[in-house]
């Protein structure tokens, strides 16, 4: 059930910066004129609703151990509370369709895109859906363009994992037996799939080349994964990849920017204030002007905290920081209608405690999302 309120005394963060103009609830959107009873938010700050485009923090949820995979939809209701607690009111559950088999193969990713979409209506926060599809799975591009259909799935993005180096160099891949194990197979069959894969290198430009036309076509957002050359970036771009997803490099991030990609940088890095994988640190990419969004990636409570820790060294004030978790993310996505707190946007916002920094109150499509502590009491007066 959608609310009718005005929100009244807050510090908004508006397109025009910080103000205390009223906000008005009405149809799930914000409106122009005063609807319903009002709510007095002095004291608290009221930011647009974080737009998340790319977390794969679900998968504890969906299988808490390996193998456990019934009643995932249970799993999807805990994981829309989380991410409503973070302030995350669209986030984009990014789902491995790979070789690599397990939680990472083709059974596991269509079993979590029913449990998405059976879910989705029943919560305020906007689930949709990402497809990483490995690059050398050509052998399955068929069954991931059926489930882009049968799905919804409007966001592509292309990975590929496979440890080449050593593959061409006839050594085994490092934690060859712990993958075997995760995706079911034994360490023998693993790494002769991976070989196979491998072998069939020259095969993946055309094949990757014919289904991105097809993508195109379809009007799927297409994104390219941990770009580390211009060359890499080039090459996606020709394919009409729009965005560029955690590129290694400041070469492969000015690449992206000077082919009008938008760039996605993962916000638990600006949090740790390093790659966990040694690439590049996303904060000298943003003190570059090199991102438009920040992603959770593996950690919903990054975004807002990594906003934050962006005003904290001094890269930029926390309206432009801010920009990076809402209006930035809905624009690489197209959704045109949130990311910003203006008549006929969506009534996607959250409150937070302006001294803990603490989410306080999630309002999702004009539904009440999250909510706790003593703002609860200003609600329901």
């Amino acid at each position: 059930m959608t609310i009718e309120c005005t929100l009244t005394g807050g510090n908004v963060l508006t397109p025009e910066g910080w103000g205390h103009a009223p906000l008005h609830i009405s149809d799930g959107t914000l409106q122009i004129n005063g609807l319903g009873r009002e709510v007095d938010l002095s004291g608290y700050m009221i930011l647009p609703g974080i737009v998340d485009p790319h977390g794969d923090g679900f998968e504890r949820h969906m299988a808490p151990r390996r193998g456990a995979l019934r009643e995932a939809e249970h799993g999807v209701i805990a994981v829309a509370s989380e991410l409503a607690a973070n302030g995350i009111t669209t986030a984009v559950l990014a789902q491995f369709f790979s070789w690599e088999g397990g939680m990472r193969g083709p059974d596991f990713a269509e079993h979590v895109f029913e449990s998405v979409c059976a879910v989705r209506p029943t919560v305020a926060v906007d689930l949709r859906l990402q497809l990483r599809l490995e690059t050398h799975l050509m052998d399955e591009f068929a069954r991931a363009e059926t489930a882009i259909d049968t799905f919804g799935i409007c966001y592509v993005v292309f990975n590929d994992h496979l440890p080449h180096q050593r593959l061409s160099e006839g050594r085994k891949p490092p934690r060859l037996t712990g993958q075997a194990l995760k995706s079911g197979r034994s360490p023998e069959n693993h790494l002769a799939l991976m070989q196979e894969l491998h072998a069939r290198t020259s095969e993946v430009p055309s094949a990757l080349d014919a289904m991105t036309e097809r993508l195109s076509a379809r009007g799927i957002v297409m994104g390219s994964h941990d770009d580390s050359t211009r060359e890499d970036r080039d090459i996606w771009a020709a394919r009409g990849a729009t965005v560029s997803e955690f590129p290694e490099t400041a070469e492969a991030a000015q690449a992206a920017r000077d082919d009008g990609a938008h760039i996605v940088l993962g916000a638990p890095n600006i949090v740790r204030g390093a790659s966990h994988a040694g690439n590049i640190a996303a904060s000298d990419l943003v003190r570059d002007g090199l991102c438009d969004a920040l992603a959770s990636d593996y950690h919903y409570p990054s975004p807002l905290r990594a906003a934050f820790r962006l005003e904290e060294l001094g890269l930029c004030n926390l309206a432009t920081a801010w920009r990076m978790v809402s209006e930035g993310p809905a624009r690489l996505l197209g959704l045109s209608d949130r990311g910003t707190l203006i008549p006929g946007q969506r009534a996607d916002l959250i409150v937070l405690d302006p001294h803990s920094r603490r989410v306080v109150a999630t309002i999702a499509g004009g539904v009440v999302a999250y909510m706790s502590g003593p703002v609860a009491d200003r609600f329901l007066r």
